[in-house]
């Protein structure tokens, strides 16, 4: 037990590498907060309960990374990752401090939340891919699954604690003060980059400013069946299997007929799932394409089941499996992802991966949401079932074809 133990958290012995997990676990912390107030903002004190302003502010948060992707993924493979995300985590920080000002004066409207939240979304599109592959500075390729899960671990715990609090303290003080808070645990992140031991981390190849940039990262997928199966994978779960808010939201209140606490609870037992998940990939080795299928596939398999559960409390149970299996796919795509791209072209290829991860739900959700309108909550996550199973399919499809003929590896 103990040998496991240190197995799952062995990346927490390398000094940089705890560093970067206790300040972005704090910093978690206070963006799932924001998240939680942002929308009861937008919901409840702009609009009449508008959903697809909700959706807008969504869009505009996570869709940057797809336009952006050419530019993001040539800046991370030709700068100092650690002095990007000193840049990108303050700025981020003061789009928090700034929303949270506008609102706690009552000067905010809904256009300027539109507008901070394309702001964030921009910052986020150059942020993102840097941090993923600044793990691989931390601990090195052979640690490189463990600290992924373990990011994931830390995220997830978060997303368990931040929402409740956000709870309580919209309730005592309102929305506004929440942005300040998120704001300010920016702090704990930016100090642990400045507390780094720059002489441990693993320098990584960087390219020089000339070359095609992001074509280069394209054409390098391209000639990579196994990587654009995984990221063809991710692509239709991300799009239509990860719409969680949705198919919780509407189940709890369409489905079982429960208010705003019976969603919490229900968001919580997703979460739970999805720690679990992440810290049974910490404990793995270097993932193959057969776990993401089998990830995918235990997806479709957990998604049915919970579409067809009688009462809330099955339905909650199988929400904790979707979390583990929906947590073990995606966790194992990042790490597959980055340890068979070479050094040279991670930043450009991981921009590419976080542009599917962060930028397709907002393109699978109006279908999903139209589902749910017309034929039900159901059905819907019926829709998101069926995106594993395709995802199985198209891993097996690679396997018969590439792995018969013995060209790449599994």
């Amino acid at each position: 037990m103990r040998a496991r133990f240190q197995k799952t958290f062995r990346s927490l012995g390398r000094h940089n590498y705890r560093l970067w997990a206790a300040g972005a676990f704090v910093s978690n912390v206070g963006t799932w907060m924001q998240r939680i107030a942002q929308d009861w903002l937008v919901l409840t004190q702009l609009t009449p309960h508008s959903g697809t302003a909700v959706g807008v502010v969504m869009a505009l948060q996570f869709g940057p990374p797809i336009i952006l992707m050419p530019l993001v993924g040539r800046v991370a493979d030709r700068v100092d990752r650690r002095k990007l995300l000193l840049a990108t985590q303050s700025a981020m920080a003061a789009t928090a401090l700034g929303l949270g000002l506008l609102v706690i004066t009552g000067l905010v409207t809904l256009w300027q939340v539109y507008v901070f939240a394309g702001l964030m979304g921009c910052i986020s599109a150059f942020d993102a891919p840097v941090r993923q592959t600044f793990v691989a500075e931390l601990v090195g390729d052979e640690d490189l699954p463990n600290a992924i899960a373990l990011n994931s671990t830390l995220f997830n715990s978060a997303q368990l604690i931040g929402p409740a609090i956000a709870g309580v303290l919209i309730a005592m003080w309102g929305t506004g003060w929440l942005f300040i808070i998120n704001g300010l645990s920016f702090v704990a992140v930016l100090s642990s980059l400045l507390k780094m031991r720059v002489s441990e981390l693993r320098q990584l190849t960087k390219t020089g400013a000339s070359g095609a940039g992001m074509v280069d990262g394209l054409r390098y997928v391209k000639h990579r069946p196994d990587l654009v199966i995984a990221l063809t994978m991710l692509f239709v779960v991300g799009t239509y299997g990860v719409n969680f808010s949705i198919f919780i939201s509407t189940m709890s209140v369409t489905t079982f007929h429960g208010g705003p606490h019976l969603y919490g609870a229900l968001s919580s037992a997703l979460a739970v799932g999805s720690v679990l998940g992440a810290l049974l990939a910490a404990g793995r080795e270097q993932p193959r394409l057969t776990l993401l299928a089998a990830s995918a596939f235990g997806f479709g398999v957990a998604g049915a089941l919970a579409a067809v559960m009688p009462n809330v409390w099955s339905f909650g149970v199988m929400l904790v499996a979707l979390g583990a299996m929906a947590q073990t796919f995606t966790t194992s795509t990042n790490s597959l992802v980055q340890l068979r791209t070479e050094p040279a072209m991670r930043g450009r290829v991981m921009a590419i991966y976080m542009a599917i991860f962060l930028g397709c739900t907002p393109l699978g959700a109006p279908l999903v949401g139209w589902v749910a309108d017309f034929f039900g909550p159901r059905w819907a996550l019926g829709v998101g079932a069926a995106s594993g199973f395709v995802a199985a399919i198209f891993a097996f499809t690679y396997h018969r074809f590439f792995m018969g003929q013995r060209r790449i590896p599994q």
